[in-house]
C-alpha cells in the first residue's frame, strides 16, 4: 500500500491529478462493460435496432407459409380451440399439398372438450345405444395424432416460471451432441413446462418451445434456440423444424467458458450468442406469407403456397394475445417471428455478436481513451472538436461497416461513451483549475478591490487604468448608532467586539450587494456603497432604496437573536440601530489613487449630501433619509415621508429631505396615510409661520396612535419654534421657504 500511495504521487506530480482521475475511469468503463448492466446493455441493442431500422433484411425466398388462426377463420369456424378432427383435416390438406414440415405455435395442453366419450357423458338426452356408440368412436386428440403421424408435425410447448405436472420421461426429447464446455449452465431456464396431451406428443415428429423472450424493453431482437425447461434441455419451435427439416438426428451444441457459440445441424449452422440465442435480421411484416387456416381447411390455398414449404400454424387475431415488437416493426405476430428465424436460418442472412467482437470493443476504448488522456491538453478546443467528429464517425463507420458487410454487430457505443466521459473530465478538471487560478487572483486583488471590478479586472485587464468618468449614481452611507455605549461593553474582550462587528456587517453587505450595490469601503461600523457603477443598472435609485429597507430587517432579525442570546447569558441587551443616507447625482467614478495602490471609488457633491443625510437620521428620529433626487424616483415604490427642508454647507439651495417609512404596501396602509397627513399639516403650519397652528397640529399628533413614531420629529420643530417665536427667523427665511415649496 505504502508503494502503492508512493507511485501515485510520483504520476500525479508528473502527469496530474486530472490524468490520474481518467486512467481511473478507464478501468472503471472496463469494468463496466464486462458487468454489462441493464442501462448500458439497453444502449447498445437500441443502437442495434437502428442499424435494422436503416438495413432491414431483404427476402430472397420465401421457404415458410404462416396458416394463420386469423378474425376470419375464427368467424367463420367459432372460437379457438376448435375440434381437433378439424385440426387433423387441416394437417391432412397440408401434407397432400407437399408441405415439408408442419409446427403448430399453439399448445394442446388438455384433451379435446368435443370427444365423443366427454359428449356422451355430457349431453343428458341420449340413449343408452347411442351413448354406447359414442364411446366406441376414436376420440377427436387420436384423429388428430393419426394425422400428426401420417405427416412430419413439430409440437409446440412453453416453458413456465413454476411447475404445473411431472415430467413426462416415457416420451421421447430431441437428441443432443455437445463440443466444448457444458452448455446447459448458460442456457435460460424455466422452472416449468407445458406440453400437449401424451397421445399427440407421442405422435409427433418433434417438440420444441415456442417461448419468445422479449428484452427488459419489450422489443424481440433474439430467440432463445435452445432451452431448459422442466430440468430437460429443448430446443426452440423453429430449430426443431430446422432439424425434422434437415433429417437430423441430433442437435450439435458448441460451448466455450464464454458461453454458447453455436448450434448445428446436417449442412447448417448458427451462430448466437452466450445464452444460445439467436439475434434475427429482421424483415418488414410481410402479409404475403400468410394463408387463412379456414381456407386451408376448405381447399382454397393455391397449392404453391404449401408446396415445398415450412408450415407454421398460429395466429395474427388480436384477441389471441400473440402480438410483439421488434425493432422494424411496432406490432408483429409471434408465429411471424418464428418464420423470421426460419428465413434468416435457411437464406443465410443471419447475424451475429462475434466474442471477438467485445475484444474489439476494448481495444478501441483503452487505444483512444489513452491518446485522448496524453494528447487532449496540448490541443485547442476546436481542434479537439474536429478530432472527436472524426474519432465518433470512425467508430459508427467501423460498426455499420461489419453490420452491412460481414452481418456482425460490433458495439461503438461503450469506446465512444468511455472517450467522452474520460475527454469530459479533462475538461473539467481544467475548468477546476482555471476557477483556482481566478479564485487566486481575486482573493489577491480583492484587499484593495470590489469582487465586481477584480471580475472585470479578470475579463478585461485594459480596465485597469487611473481616471474616471461621470455618471448619475446612488450614494449610501450607514453608520451604527450609539456603538460607543456597545463597544463598551466589549471594553476587555477585543475580539468578541471584532465577531459582533462582522457579524452586523455580514447581513448588512449582503443586502446591499444582493441589490446590485457596490460596496466602496468599511469605515469601522460604517459602510459607503454605490449604484450604477461600474457595472449599468437603470433601477439603481430603486434598488438603493430597496438595500436600505432590507438592512433594516437584517438588523431586526440579529437584534433578536442577540436579545435571546443575552437572556440565557444573563447579559444586559443593547440594541444596534443603523442610520442610512441616501442620495442621488451625477458623481465622478473610477479608479482613483496612485501607480502602485488604488480604489474604485467615487466623489462629488452627491456623495457629500448623502453623508450628512446619514448624520440627521438621530434627529430626525427615521433610520432612512434620501434626497429629493432620489425620492422623486421611488415615490411609486416606496412609503415616502417629507420631513424638511435642510441647509447643506456648500451648497446656496436647501434640500428636501424625505423618510423611507416602509415598501409600497405600506404606502397603501391606514396607518402610513394618517402619519402622512399628519406630518404635513403640522409641516404647512410651520412653513407659513402659524407658530400656534403647528403646535396644535404637534399636540392633536401625540394624541393619534403615530405619535411615537413621529415624537423625535415632535420635539425638534417644537424647539425650533419656540425659539422662533421668542426671536423671528430673518424675512429672507419666509421668501426661500415660499420659493422651494411651489
Amino acid at each position: 500500500m505504502k508503494r502503492l500511495r508512493i507511485w501515485r504521487r510520483w504520476f500525479a506530480r508528473k502527469f496530474g491529478y486530472a490524468r490520474l482521475a481518467c486512467l481511473a475511469l478507464l478501468v472503471g468503463f472496463a469494468a463496466l462493460r464486462m458487468l454489462d448492466p441493464a442501462p448500458v446493455e439497453e444502449i447498445r441493442v437500441r443502437t442495434f435496432d437502428t442499424f435494422q431500422r436503416f438495413d432491414p433484411r431483404v427476402k430472397t425466398a420465401r421457404p415458410v407459409t404462416i396458416v394463420d388462426i386469423d378474425e376470419k377463420s375464427l368467424s367463420e369456424l367459432g372460437q379457438f380451440p376448435w375440434p381437433r378432427t378439424q385440426i387433423a383435416d387441416i394437417i391432412t390438406n397440408l401434407t397432400r399439398l407437399g408441405a415439408v414440415v408442419i409446427a403448430f405455435d399453439v399448445v394442446f395442453s388438455e384433451p379435446d372438450r368435443l370427444n365423443p366419450d366427454a359428449a356422451a357423458d355430457t349431453f343428458r338426452s341420449l340413449d343408452s345405444d347411442t351413448k354406447a356408440k359414442l364411446r366406441a368412436l376414436p376420440s377427436n386428440d387420436q384423429v388428430l395424432a393419426d394425422a400428426i403421424a401420417k405427416s412430419r408435425v413439430v409440437l409446440g410447448e412453453s416453458g413456465l416460471p413454476f411447475v404445473i405436472s411431472e415430467f413426462d420421461k416415457s416420451l421421447p426429447l430431441t437428441g443432443l451432441a455437445m463440443l466444448g464446455e457444458e452448455p446447459q449452465r448458460f442456457m435460460f431456464d424455466f422452472p416449468g413446462l407445458l406440453r400437449n396431451v401424451h397421445v399427440l406428443e407421442a405422435a409427433a415428429a418433434g417438440r420444441g418451445l415456442f417461448t419468445i423472450r422479449p428484452e427488459r424493453d419489450g422489443i424481440v431482437r433474439r430467440v432463445p434456440m435452445i432451452m431448459q425447461a422442466q430440468g430437460a434441455t429443448m430446443p426452440s419451435l423453429s430449430f426443431e423444424m430446422l432439424r425434422v427439416a434437415t433429417g437430423s438426428g441430433t442437435i450439435l451444441i458448441k460451448a466455450e467458458k464464454a458461453g454458447i457459440k453455436s448450434l448445428g445441424l446436417n449442412g447448417l449452422q448458427l451462430p448466437t450468442d452466450n445464452n444460445g440465442q439467436l439475434w434475427i435480421h429482421f424483415a418488414h411484416n410481410d402479409p404475403s406469407i400468410y394463408v387463412s387456416a379456414v381456407d386451408v381447411l376448405q381447399g382454397r390455398v393455391p397449392p404453391d403456397m404449401i408446396s415445398g414449404k415450412l408450415i407454421l400454424i398460429g395466429t395474427s387475431a388480436v384477441g389471441l394475445n400473440d402480438i410483439k415488437t421488434t425493432p422494424v416493426s411496432p406490432a408483429m405476430p409471434g408465429v411471424e417471428i418464428h418464420a423470421q428465424v426460419l428465413e434468416s436460418a435457411l437464406t443465410g442472412a443471419v447475424i451475429s455478436q462475434p466474442i471477438y467482437g467485445i475484444a474489439i470493443e476494448f481495444g478501441t476504448a483503452l487505444l483512444f481513451g489513452l491518446l485522448v488522456i496524453a494528447f487532449a491538453p496540448l490541443f485547442g478546443p476546436v481542434t479537439l472538436v474536429a478530432l472527436g467528429a472524426v474519432f465518433a464517425t470512425g467508430l459508427v463507420g467501423t460498426s455499420w461497416y461489419f453490420y452491412a458487410q460481414h452481418r456482425q454487430l460490433i458495439d461503438f457505443t461503450y469506446p465512444l461513451m468511455s472517450t467522452t466521459v474520460i475527454y469530459l473530465t479533462l475538461v473539467f478538471f481544467s475548468f477546476v483549475r482555471e476557477q483556482a487560478q481566478r479564485k487566486q487572483i481575486r482573493s489577491a486583488f480583492a484587499q484593495y478591490m470590489s469582487p465586481t471590478l477584480v471580475e472585470q479586472l479578470a475579463q478585461s485587464p485594459e480596465k485597469l487604468v487611473l481616471g474616471g468618468e461621470d455618471r448619475e449614481m446612488t450614494i449610501m452611507f450607514s453608520d451604527v448608532r450609539g456603538f460607543t455605549a456597545i463597544s463598551e461593553t466589549y471594553k476587555h474582550d477585543p475580539q468578541g467586539l471584532t465577531a459582533l462587528m462582522n457579524r452586523f456587517l455580514t447581513p448588512l453587505t449582503n443586502a446591499i450587494l444582493a441589490r446590485k450595490g457596490y460596496i466602496d469601503k468599511y469605515m469601522g461600523d460604517a459602510i459607503m456603497a454605490f449604484w450604477n457603477a461600474p457595472l449599468d443598472d437603470p433601477e439603481h435609485h430603486i434598488n438603493a432604496c430597496g438595500a436600505a429597507v432590507d438592512m433594516l430587517e437584517k438588523i431586526g432579525e440579529l437584534n433578536k437573536q442577540r436579545e435571546q442570546e443575552a437572556q440565557e447569558r444573563g447579559h444586559a441587551f443593547i440594541p444596534i440601530n443603523v442610520g442610512i443616507g441616501l442620495n442621488t447625482g451625477t458623481c465622478t467614478v473610477g479608479n482613483m489613487g496612485s501607480d502602485i495602490k488604488f480604489n474604485y471609488s467615487v466623489l462629488g457633491d452627491g456623495v457629500n449630501l448623502a453623508s450628512r443625510l446619514e448624520g440627521q437620521t438621530k434627529e430626525y428620529g427615521f433610520p432612512i433619509i434620501i434626497g429629493s433626487s432620489t425620492a422623486l424616483a421611488v415615490k411609486d415604490r416606496f412609503a415616502i415621508l417629507e420631513l424638511d427642508f435642510i441647509m447643506v454647507k456648500g451648497k446656496k439651495e436647501p434640500e428636501v429631505i424625505y423618510a423611507i417609512a416602509g415598501r409600497q404596501d405600506t404606502a397603501q396602509s391606514g396607518r402610513f396615510q394618517r402619519l402622512r397627513n399628519l406630518t404635513i399639516e403640522m409641516l404647512g403650519c410651520y412653513r407659513r409661520r402659524d407658530w400656534d397652528g403647528a403646535i396644535e397640529a404637534i399636540a392633536r399628533g401625540r394624541n393619534t396612535d403615530e405619535a411615537d413614531s413621529l415624537e423625535l420629529l415632535y420635539q425638534l420643530y417644537e424647539t425650533r419654534i419656540r425659539g422662533y417665536q421668542k426671536n423671528p427667523p430673518p424675512e429672507d427665511w419666509n421668501g426661500a421657504f415660499a420659493l422651494l415649496t411651489k
